[in-house]
């Protein structure tokens, strides 16, 4: 399946999209967005992980400033919120989603890619906030979700400076998971989607949903959301699959033909 910009290969239960605009560096434009929106707002049946990248060595330059859409207060306030719209459906659709990232990921970019669950970086990985040396703030959700991996002071530096951080660094730093070789992101994608896609679907789903969710919530509340949590999965019909699995030293069947 080809759209314009986003290239989607289902290969069995994993969908592999690239985002396909090589001479931009894979810039984020607003076609391109409502291409990733129409994906994640109804995912292709039988799917169980997406795995996301870029083509032609970068993963997403962030906005297109070339085409840049002059808006008023307003008008740029509801486009920040659709972008954060976007953004949730990623983080929060159900999808669990593996960014295979390399070259840019810049601005918007990094606010993609830190949206998804799981992110691997290869050597030529540059990650970096570059609004504020550019006149203007983010407005695609950095300020939440790269303000909580890096705490806001190193995050103000960063935006205050236009600091490049690199693959390792990225790993230290919690943008990415994982640092492979050249040419190693989307095997490792691949490798790591398999094993997720293996996995109880409900328990996946009860992941995504709460986890970072909890974050938010007072110790009481989190404790309390917790024990819901283990409530639903451990008595749905993977939970006893798992443990006859278990048992019988085999590899465990999820949720096949659900």
């Amino acid at each position: 399946m080809t759209q314009d910009m986003l290239k989607i290969d289902i290969q069995g239960d994993i969908a592999v999209l690239t985002m396909d605009r090589p001479e931009k560096r894979n810039a984020m434009c607003d076609q391109l967005l409502e291409e990733i929106d129409a994906f994640f707002s109804k995912p292709p049946a039988g799917v169980r992980v997406a795995v996301l990248t870029g083509t032609a060595g970068h993963y997403c330059s962030g906005l297109d400033l070339s085409e840049h859409v002059a808006r008023d207060a307003e008008g740029t306030m509801r486009h920040s919120r659709h972008w954060h719209g976007v953004m949730d459906k990623i983080q929060y659709g159900g999808l669990p989603v593996v960014s295979a990232m390399m070259g840019a990921v810049i601005g918007g970019g990094l606010e993609l890619a830190t949206a998804t669950h799981v992110r691997i970086a290869e050597p030529s990985t540059i990650f970096q906030l570059p609004e504020g040396r550019r006149g203007i703030y983010v407005g695609g959700g950095a300020s939440v979700r790269v303000g909580r991996i890096l705490g806001a002071d190193r995050m103000i530096e960063m935006m205050l400076t236009g600091r490049k951080f690199g693959a390792e660094e990225g790993v230290a730093l919690g943008l990415a998971h994982y640092a492979v070789g050249a040419g190693e992101a989307l095997p490792r994608a691949m490798e790591l989607a398999r094993k997720i896609a293996d996995n109880a679907p409900l328990s996946n789903y009860v992941m995504i949903q709460a986890l970072s969710r909890i974050e938010d919530m007072d110790k009481p509340g989190g404790l309390f959301t917790e024990s819901l949590c283990a409530a639903l999965t451990q008595t749905s019909p993977d939970a006893v699959e798992g443990l006859a699995a278990f048992l019988e030293k085999r590899a465990p069947s999820f949720g096949r033909g659900r």
